[in-house]
């Protein structure tokens, strides 16, 4: 079981890291091409706060769950680290209350993946940020079954 949540933990931290990095891009791009308005104009009557020029009406969720997802599941696998180097009972709360906490940000961030999958306009990155989250509410739940799973059967050492 061991062996298996490792992997699963380094699969999951390098996936983390590209979406947070995607996510970084998008906010980014979000931010230095987004909506201007001067001083003297009044907002349009449609004004979303959470514009992206790219992508479709949900791309301003998606990418900011996923950012809020991928800090989280950065910081699961920084606690997975702890827990895999010492693999006892008394590392697991910790481990696995934060694996679940950045799972269950990954499954509401891989909602608004699916509702942009539904709008259809957007770009290759998103696109493989939508691919990726998709896989991490698997990998993820199966990280924490491994490590819960080592538990059940009481094979800490």
């Amino acid at each position: 079981m061991k062996s298996i949540a490792t992997l699963l933990l380094v699969l999951n931290f390098c996936m983390y890291v590209i979406v947070l990095a995607i996510g970084a891009w998008a906010m980014n791009r979000a931010i230095d091409h987004g909506f201007i308005i001067g001083p003297e104009l009044k907002l349009p009557a449609h004004f979303s706060p959470i514009f992206f020029p790219m992508g479709n009406a949900s791309t301003g969720f998606f990418v900011t769950f996923s950012l809020l997802a991928g800090v989280v599941g950065v910081v699961s696998a920084i606690s997975g680290i702890n827990h895999i180097c010492s693999w006892t009972a008394n590392s697991l709360p910790s481990a696995a209350s934060v694996a679940t906490l950045a799972w269950t940000l990954t499954l509401l961030a891989m909602g608004f993946a699916w509702k942009e999958i539904e709008l259809q306009i957007r770009n290759a990155r998103l696109r493989t940020m939508e691919a990726f989250l998709i896989i991490l509410s698997v990998t993820q739940l199966l990280y924490i079954i491994a490590i819960h799973g080592a538990a059940a059967y009481n094979i800490y050492t």
